[in-house]
């Protein structure tokens, strides 16, 4: 399985610089990119700025898996929903992307992966039980993505998409930065979430922070996008802000080391309940 810390090349939707809503955005965000070298690109016949959850997940340099993205926040009769669905296939033959097809219903932004380990929220098990059961929907989980352990853990229900990119990312093979607002959490979601991880022999590092009163936005922190190169970081304005570079500098060591840690303001993002992760879609490229 290809990790983040392997990528070279970074694509965003190409709404990201057209939108109007989103060019100051776009510019701050690849102006850092430029200034550190950082490759990117920009995804045609998109309907929506979150590349994460449509775009396939790459296994190895020529092997991508193309998911079914059909997700249930982007089904019914509202307008929001079906206007805004991208097809995956469609930007992948624009790309002239070779992808390896399943039936499996999932989002990319549920998709947390080290090279022999994949996290995701239980949710995967709702919008696929009329297709698979669970052990079975695990199996081919791990076929497909070439991986010796698939790991469950319970959806945040509060987050209304069931992704675990806001709750929790690898720092290494066996480590994972998590969210620490869960010690608020109830005992029984802790436990089963905790406890899952244990089983599994991750260890967690909880990315916390000691102010008067936490913003509600600092979930977003989790949510920043790692390439080879870099690390992009929300920031807001807020106690917060120092805080989470300390901590990820204390985790990721090497980037810190060459200043590859940046933090970068993304309000109309954030505000939108994604951030750097949810934009991004990086791999690597030959």
């Amino acid at each position: 399985m290809i990790t983040d810390k392997d990528t070279n090349i970074v694509y965003f939707s190409e709404l990201l610089k057209s939108n109007p809503k989103y060019t100051d955005t776009c510019k701050r965000i690849t102006d850092v990119l430029d200034a550190n070298h950082v490759i990117y690109k920009f995804l045609p016949c998109t309907k929506d700025i979150w590349a994460r959850d449509y775009m396939p997940i790459q296994i190895s340099k020529d092997k991508f898996i193309e998911y079914r993205y059909d997700p249930d926040y982007l089904q019914g009769i509202e307008i929001r929903r079906r206007e805004v669905k991208t097809y995956p296939d469609m930007v992948c033959d624009a790309l002239n992307l070779k992808t390896i097809k399943t039936d499996i219903i999932l989002d990319g932004g549920n998709v947390i992966k080290s090279s022999q380990s994949v996290i995701l929220t239980d949710k995967i098990f709702i919008e696929n039980k009329r297709s698979y059961k669970s052990k079975e929907l695990i199996e081919k989980l791990k076929q497909l993505f070439e991986v010796e352990k698939v790991i469950i853990i319970p959806w945040d229900i509060p987050e209304e998409y069931g992704h675990a990119d806001g709750m929790l990312r690898f720092i290494n093979e066996n480590t994972v930065f998590i969210n620490g607002y869960f010690d608020h959490y109830n005992n029984d979601f802790k436990n089963k979430l905790f406890g899952t991880l244990d089983e599994n022999g991750i260890i967690c590092k909880k990315l916390s922070f000691n102010v008067p009163k936490a913003d509600k936005r600092n979930w977003a922190y989790i949510n920043y996008l790692q390439t080879k190169d870099i690390i992009l970081l929300p920031k807001f304005g807020i106690d917060e802000d120092e805080q989470a570079l300390e901590q990820f500098k204390e985790q990721f060591k090497e980037y810190a080391a060459n200043n590859k840690i940046i933090q970068l303001e993304i309000p109309e993002i954030v505000k939108n309940n994604g951030a750097f992760n949810c934009i991004s879609w990086n791999i690597l490229a030959a």
